[in-house]
This record gives structure tokens, C-alpha cells and sequence, in this order.
């Protein structure tokens, strides 16, 4: 990022801000992290007690959201920045409302966690969720390491793999709606795994919206809204072949 000079003088005391906001944001990213793979986890071997404490640790992915939020509000305040800094600041703000409704959505699986263990288990134990749920896991941490190296080409390859999200998405859908017309008793299992699936879907589509975020900081534009083909051109400066 900038290191910006007032008067001549380099700030270093702003530089080390904005260096512990960067830190704060992956921390809370590293939290998110292990919220969605605790939650996953839950569902997958029905340990109600784990799914239990992903809930409860959902205030603390709330309180790294308005901590990280004031801290930016006050450089913000007080440097008044501009260019990369500026940018850095507004994509940092983007990205943290993006991780605590990721936080969300992991309390909400660990929710249908404590829901299925309350029911009959299928053979697979669940593993096409687990599977969906690993693979968002992987984007959200490929997300943050993009972030961490201000990666557009990494941010790209990441936002590209949503698509590989929606339809493993579509594919449980369908199958859970399959089996509630084959057998009515199988319904409130279901619905839940619908419900939990869902979650693991939109974990995904804000995954997408920190690389998104990614391009903004690094490139300045603007990539929200447009397809993934469009976000490449204007991220890499090429068309998707």
C-alpha cells in the first residue's frame, strides 16, 4: 500500500495502522475459518456440543466486525487518506461486513447441525454437505490469502470457483427435494439440509464479493455486478480464453 507523507514527513504511526487493521482483518478471517470448518464438522459427525460453540462464538466474529469498523473510521478521520490507502480502507470495511455474514452463515449450519442429530442419520452421513461445505472453506481461505497478498489473479481463480459452489448447490437441492416427494418422512431432514446448504451457498457468494474487493483495492475497479469473464478482463487485462 501508499505510504503517505504529509509535510514531507513519513507517518510511521500511520503506517502501523494501517498494518493493524490488515492484521485484525485476517485474524477475523482466521476465526471465520474456523467457524465454518467447526460447523461443518458438527453436521458431518452430529456432535451437538461443537455445533453449541459455534454459536457461541459468533459474537466474537460480531465484535471483530465493529472493532475493525471504528478503527478504520477513526484513520479515516484523522489522515483523511487517499489513493491505495483510501481504497485499502474502503475494501477492508467491504470485506468485514462480508466476514461476519459468513460468521452468520456458519451459526446457521451449526444450527441444522443441532437439528440433523436430533434425527435419523443417512448412510453417508451427510458427506455430499461436508463436501459443499469444504469447498467453501477452501474459497474463504484462498479469499483472505488473496486479500493478504493483494492477488487479483488469485482473487479471479477464486471467484471463479462460485460456479463449481452453485451447482454442487443445485445437485443436493435437487436430490433433497427427490427424496421428500419419495418418502414424506424423510421432510423435516431435509429441509434442513436445504437449510444448511443454503448457508454453505452464500458462503460462497460472499466469498466471491471479497475478491471482488481484491480487484478494487489493487486495480480501482470496480468489478461488482458483472460476469466472471468481464471481472478477468478487467482484473488481469485479458479475455478468458
Amino acid at each position: 500500500m501508499d505510504k503517505t507523507r504529509l509535510g514531507g514527513h513519513y507517518l510511521e504511526k500511520y503506517d502501523e495502522e494501517l498494518e493493524s487493521v490488515r492484521h485484525r482483518v485476517l485474524s477475523m478471517g482466521g476465526l471465520v475459518e474456523e467457524q465454518i470448518s467447526n460447523a461443518i464438522l458438527a453436521l458431518g459427525s452430529g456432535d451437538a456440543k461443537l455445533a453449541e460453540e459455534v454459536m457461541a462464538n459468533d459474537m466474537k466474529v460480531n465484535g471483530f466486525e465493529v472493532a475493525i469498523d471504528e478503527q478504520c473510521s477513526q484513520i479515516l478521520a484523522r489522515h483523511q487518506p487517499a489513493a491505495t490507502d483510501l481504497r485499502f480502507l474502503l475494501a477492508v470495511i467491504k470485506t468485514i461486513t462480508d466476514l461476519e455474514r459468513i460468521g452468520d452463515q456458519a451459526e446457521r449450519v451449526a444450527r441444522m447441525a443441532i437439528h440433523l442429530a436430533e434425527k435419523d442419520r443417512p448412510k453417508n452421513q451427510y458427506a455430499d454437505v461436508v463436501a459443499l461445505g469444504e469447498r467453501v472453506l477452501k474459497m474463504v481461505h484462498e479469499a483472505l490469502d488473496a486479500f493478504a497478498r493483494m492477488d487479483v489473479g488469485a482473487a479471479v481463480a477464486v471467484a471463479r470457483s462460485d460456479a463449481a459452489v452453485d451447482n454442487d448447490y443445485e445437485a443436493i437441492m435437487r436430490q433433497s427435494i427427490t427424496f421428500m416427494m419419495e418418502d414424506p418422512r424423510t421432510i423435516s431432514r431435509a429441509m434442513d439440509v436445504i437449510w444448511a446448504i443454503r448457508a454453505l451457498e452464500r458462503i460462497g457468494d460472499h466469498s466471491r464479493n471479497m475478491c471482488e474487493y481484491v480487484v478494487y483495492l489493487v486495480k480501482g475497479k470496480d468489478v461488482r455486478h458483472i460476469s466472471i469473464d468481464q471481472m478477468e478482463e478487467a482484473a488481469l487485462g485479458k479475455r478468458a480464453e
